[in-house]
């Protein structure tokens, strides 16, 4: 039950966004037990995002929500695998990418809860 949000300052392109969207199904298999199977994604592109006072570079934030515990072993190898999601294919600077992980012990499917 992963769900990750991506907003970046720049523009995806359709070829972009499939790219990374399979990027991100095969990461998520970093997280015991998770998979693709299971993940929705969101991008939000051309966001106005401030680093450090600025918005004149291309940045990014990245939220990753994951039913139950993640680990920060696991939480460390997901933010490596970002930046270098991101890096790879919207040239975005590693240092200028947040990621924030939230694990959530309630989380609801079809009219019912995991």
């Amino acid at each position: 039950m992963p769900y990750i949000i991506t907003r970046t300052t720049k523009k995806i392109s359709p070829s972009a966004l499939e790219d990374i969207k399979t990027k991100l199904g095969k990461a998520i298999e970093i997280f015991p037990g998770k998979t693709e199977q299971w993940l929705m994604v969101d991008f939000e592109d051309e966001c106005k995002l401030y680093f450090r006072g600025d918005c004149s570079a291309d940045s990014a934030f990245v939220e990753v929500k994951l039913l139950g515990s993640a680990g920060a072993k696991y939480c460390e190898m997901m933010t490596e695998a970002i930046c270098d999601i991101l890096f790879d294919t919207l040239s975005i600077p590693k240092e200028r990418i947040y990621v924030k992980f939230e694990e959530v012990s309630n989380w609801g499917w079809n009219s019912g809860m995991f």
